[in-house]
């Protein structure tokens, strides 16, 4: 069975039809932890092969993290058998890196649901399992999360540890640093950090690397804790020669090989040894269990480990998109955001742009090739990217920032205070807007609108064409101020752009509707974004049922006094129901602001409004149906709506 998972593994990925022909005589009998430690430990390589198959299979169907798992297989199942989990604590940061974690804990009969409507989720979720002690759909927290929950053990005299994986990408983000500052050593807490990209550590050549190979055998820990015994029970100097010895130690250490960033920090090093090596982490995994105080492992892990392709490509095998998902030529959002930004550069200088660890998907890896000295990766660290935009802004440049909706929830304050309140030109583009199937809650850019909805001297675009996102760029550069422009994950929709664009490509942003304003309607969607596609579907259900609907597409939000003046123009006809639809959240949202400044007007008071849009919800799907349903906006909703408020 191990010869033939590998030799799958290896190639290219399997078919369906192969993959269901295979058994998983291993994997199979793991219903809980309990099972994996009963195993021998000889059986641990072919366990290693038949998880990569099923890493392979799975994520090559239904899309999400391939490379990152890929790499830690040896790691979690070390883990798993050293550890009590769930009474030990694991915590993953990012959690899109606990696939495996999942397939040892009693979720490997319903692994196949992976990322689809009401299945496993792309990421740890307390409320999926036991063994999921903390949610980490966003980077950098798991150290911080780690330290409440090893606090907490201490506090109420728990023997538990809490293990904390988090990839070195994580230690970008200032919050990793904020928790490392605050570690005790008295805490049963091991970190183990996961070098799979960037080198972090510094290469320390061949004599640093004799001395790790000699940390990391018994006999020196062994030699190690009696050395410190002995030492200590000196009488009256016990104890200052150990630290004399200790501080000694560590001095020719720096000199040797320079120093070491975790020790400096307080904590017990350990490492780095081959993550990949089944048998070199499990023994460190044990001895950091004797120490009995906080301490870190470092490994180092390839990613994409046992399947080629994403062995020489592990930045294409990071985020997969399902297969069978709909992928039209020209690129998505993403990319012609970044073509746009290209083009923009070529004749304005100061144009910049600004990414958070999202070069490839906020689709500007063009313009790092054509301007490398605009271009600043500046990695997990989205406030900072904020208020970076924001200084080169106070010096007379152009900064773009591409970050994704759900990310940008963590530079609130810095959008706050250090660009609206100083008024200063930055353009923010705002990624992977609306819900977000895939991932789920944790990545629904859901909740932008009404933030940025509060913020003073912030103007808010929303094209739903390509053609619309160029015009959309070109005027945000060209204007003055803050600018967000949201567009959705994929690709631009058809039926929208033959409804609303017959004219073709735009010359102006303004309000769109699929129908001229003498002709008769029943009821009146004023919208924006991708959900017009649904109001679209929806007008179609109505117009069997001799329901006209006309839908107002705004390519706007902010500001809303302006939209509201423009909107009411077009209802000029009979006091006909006005719904808002809208995927984001409703509180304090596109439909309230806009329904509060329409309100202002006498004329609109005849009209009766209704806000369809997730209430109070983080929309999250129970059942294998489409997002929109689940959040209540798809067409037969709004249909049913608009039924409804006809009635009234």
């Amino acid at each position: 069975m191990g010869k033939t998972v590998e030799k799958a593994v290896n190639g290219a990925a399997p078919t369906a039809e192969h993959a269901k022909s295979l058994d998983y005589p291993l994997l199979s009998k793991i219903k809980s932890p309990a099972d994996l430690k009963a195993m021998d430990e000889s059986e641990m390589d072919a366990l290693c092969a038949e998880i990569r198959h099923v890493l392979v299979d799975t994520v090559g169907k239904n899309g999400g993290h391939l490379a990152s798992n890929l790499g830690v297989v040896e790691l979690t199942v070390a883990m798993h058998r050293a550890f009590d989990c769930p009474h030990d604590h694991f915590v993953f940061d990012v959690g899109h890196q606990s696939y495996v974690h999942k397939l040892l804990t009693g979720r490997f009969e319903q692994f196949h649901t992976l990322r689809r409507g009401g299945g496993i989720s792309g990421f740890t979720k307390r409320t999926e399992s036991e063994y999921d002690c903390f949610g980490a759909g966003h980077s950098s927290t798991s150290i911080s999360a780690s330290l409440g929950l090893a606090h907490a053990d201490k506090l109420s005299g728990s023997d538990a540890y809490t293990v904390c994986v988090l990839g070195d990408g994580a230690f970008t983000g200032g919050m990793v640093h904020e928790a490392l500052n605050n570690i005790s050593r008295d805490l049963r807490l091991i970190i183990i950090m996961n070098e799979n990209e960037m080198s972090i550590s510094k290469n320390i050549g061949s004599f640093a690397g004799n001395i790790a190979r000699i940390r990391r055998t018994a006999g020196y820990f062994k030699t190690k804790k009696t050395t410190v015994r002995i030492i200590k029970k000196i009488p009256l100097i016990g104890n200052w020669l150990f630290r004399k010895l200790r501080d000694t130690k560590k001095a020719m250490k720096n000199i040797m090989y320079g120093s070491n960033y975790f020790e400096d920090m307080g904590l017990y090093y350990l490492g780095p040894v081959d993550g990949n090596d089944y048998e070199s982490v499990a023994q460190l995994l044990q001895e950091a269990k004797k120490l009995n105080e906080s301490s870190i492992i470092h490994i180092k892990t390839q990613k994409g480990k046992g399947y080629a392709p994403a062995e020489e490509n592990p930045g294409a095998y990071h985020g997969m998109s399902p297969s069978d998902a709909c992928k039209p030529d020209g690129g998505n959002f993403s990319c012609h955001a970044g073509d746009i930004l290209c083009d923009i550069a070529k004749t304005n200088e100061k144009l910049c742009a600004i990414t958070a660890a999202m070069e490839e998907g906020t689709g500007l890896s063009a313009f790092k090739d054509k301007y490398p000295e605009r271009f600043f990766d500046v990695g997990i660290a989205e406030e900072h990217a904020i208020t970076f935009a924001a200084g080169l802004a106070a010096e007379g440049y152009m900064p773009v920032t591409a970050i994704y909706s759900t990310f940008m929830q963590r530079a609130y304050d810095q959008v706050i205070h250090d660009i609206a309140l100083q008024e200063l030109h930055v353009v923010m583009c705002i990624d992977r807007a609306g819900l977000n199937p895939g991932d789920g809650a944790t990545h629904h850019g859901i909740f932008d609108v009404a933030f940025l909805s509060q913020i003073p001297h912030v103007s808010i675009l929303t094209p739903v064409t390509y053609e619309g996102l160029r015009l959309s760029i070109e005027t945000a550069v060209e204007g003055s101020g803050a600018y967000a422009i949201r567009y959705p994950s994929g690709y631009e929709d058809k039926r929208i752009i033959e409804t609303f664009y017959p004219d073709g490509t735009p010359t102006e942003i303004s309000v769109r509707s699929n129908m001229q304003n003498s002709e008769h309607y029943d009821a009146t969607v004023i919208l924006h974004g991708r959900i017009a596609a649904e109001a679209l579907r929806a007008a179609d259900i109505l117009a069997a049922e001799g329901i006209i609907l006309r839908i107002l597409l705004a390519e706007y939000i902010k500001p809303y006094s302006k939209l509201a003046a423009e909107i009411l123009k077009r209802l000029d006809g009979p006091a006909a129901p006005v719904l808002f639809v809208e995927e984001e959240i409703k509180a304090g949202g596109f439909g309230m602001m806009l329904s509060e400044e329409l309100r202002k007007f006498p004329k609109f008071e005849a009209y009766r409004t209704t806000i369809l849009a997730p209430e109070d919800d983080f929309v999250i799907q129970t059942r294998d149906e489409h997002i929109w349903k689940t959040a209540g906006v798809d067409a037969d909703s709004i249909a049913t709506a608009v039924k409804r408020a006809i009635r009234q």
